[in-house]
């Protein structure tokens, strides 16, 4: 029998962060990770930070959205301090295209959002746009009906990301297990214990389920209704020497996200496939498509890599953030869907918080687990 204080089930961004949360804490904290080789979502996303509230809320979403979004500058401040990793944050800009009338309709609409929030944006003419990003003078698709600025989007490069929040676990002693779970017991006092397929058990006082799209299986073994899904994504990673862009360019669910070291990240699809994770010829193909019509200069980059990856998805949208119904000492943070690295660092406050019983100054009933 394995035990420790905390028991992480999912090594990666929402695991990792919580860990780390955890073990400034408490000890001791273990993290048990699958025989994989990458965390299915988390190293697979293009580490997009979208602008949050910059005003009281009372939505509980967009206050958790809010709380992570200060965090993380923070974070990679810190991370930096104690691993002397750059995790790639950078407070780059986005830009928002509209090539449709509908989507001009949607975005304009988004304004009224914005606006609630106290999110800056701006307007662009194509004379603007142009002067921000030079290189989109090339679009080669339909014309740019309208274009929007919203300076205060942020990336994250997810494989430095989870790398410095690893090395920053291990500084503080954080045992790394690595085993898979196969079934979860719980006794008749509710408290609960995790089995391996090689027949390792494992508990704690505190145990976290962070395994993304597959904590819906997990809670199945537990008769809890639950929304999560798998939703792969696929995406391109070009190389062009230098930057084209300097801002992350969005257009609908697809976006372009330029590195300072002139790697573009291409991307994505979304498709409803269950836990199958790899690319396939006719996404990768739509995506560099779509890529090259924005930037026609990438039909010369050179494709660097391409992979998939599963995001958990929710029926409502919102996470499952709670204690476990019917156990003492088991909880659940998953089903971010796209927003897993985005919401991390709240994540891991708001469930730190609530393992140790500190309490939360934003309502978690939202996010309950065992809703249908």
């Amino acid at each position: 029998m394995n035990r420790a204080e905390a028991l992480i089930v999912g090594g990666g961004a929402i695991g990792l962060s919580l860990a780390w949360e955890l073990a400034r804490r408490l000890r001791p904290v273990s993290v048990i990770q699958p025989e994989q080789e990458r965390p299915a979502a988390s190293w697979a996303g293009a580490g997009i930070l979208p602008p949050a509230a910059n005003c009281a809320v009372v939505d509980p979403y967009e206050q958790l959205k809010s709380l992570s979004h200060r965090l993380h500058g923070q974070w990679a401040q810190r991370l930096l301090e104690e691993t002397g990793v750059d995790t790639g944050f950078r407070r780059c800009g986005g830009v928002y295209l509209a090539t449709s009338r509908a989507e001009v309709a949607t975005l304009t609409a988004q304004e009224y959002w914005w606006e609630q929030y106290s999110i800056e944006y701006q307007r662009l003419t194509t004379a603007e746009l142009l002067k921000l990003e030079p290189q989109l003078s090339s679009y080669g698709r339909s014309p740019i009906f309208q274009s929007w600025l919203l300076p205060g989007e942020c990336q994250l490069r997810n494989p430095r990301h989870l790398k410095a929040l690893r090395i920053a676990c291990q500084n503080l002693g954080v045992n790394f297990l690595s085993a898979n779970i196969a079934e979860i017991r719980v006794d008749a006092a509710g408290q609960a214990e995790l089995k391996s397929t090689q027949g390792d058990k494992f508990t704690a006082d505190r145990i976290c389920l962070c395994t993304g799209a597959w904590a819906r299986q997990m809670l199945e073994q537990l008769n809890l209704p639950n929304g999560i899904l798998p939703v792969r994504g696929q995406m391109v990673l070009y190389n062009s020497q230098r930057p084209i862009l300097s801002r992350i360019v969005n257009e609908g669910h697809r976006y372009l996200v330029p590195r300072d070291d002139g790697h573009l990240l291409a991307g994505s699809v979304e498709e409803e496939v269950g836990y199958v994770i790899e690319t396939t010829p006719e996404a990768l193909e739509q995506i560099q498509n779509w890529a090259c019509s924005v930037l026609p200069q990438l039909n010369h980059a050179q494709v660097v890599s391409t992979w998939a990856g599963l995001r958990p998805g929710s029926f409502d949208g919102l996470p499952y953030l709670g204690a476990v119904p019917g156990t003492r000492n088991l909880y659940c943070a998953a089903g971010h869907f796209r927003s897993g690295l985005h919401l991390a660092c709240g994540t891991a406050q708001v469930m730190a918080n609530l393992m140790l019983g500190t309490g939360n100054q934003i309502d978690l009933s939202p996010f309950r687990v065992g809703r249908g």
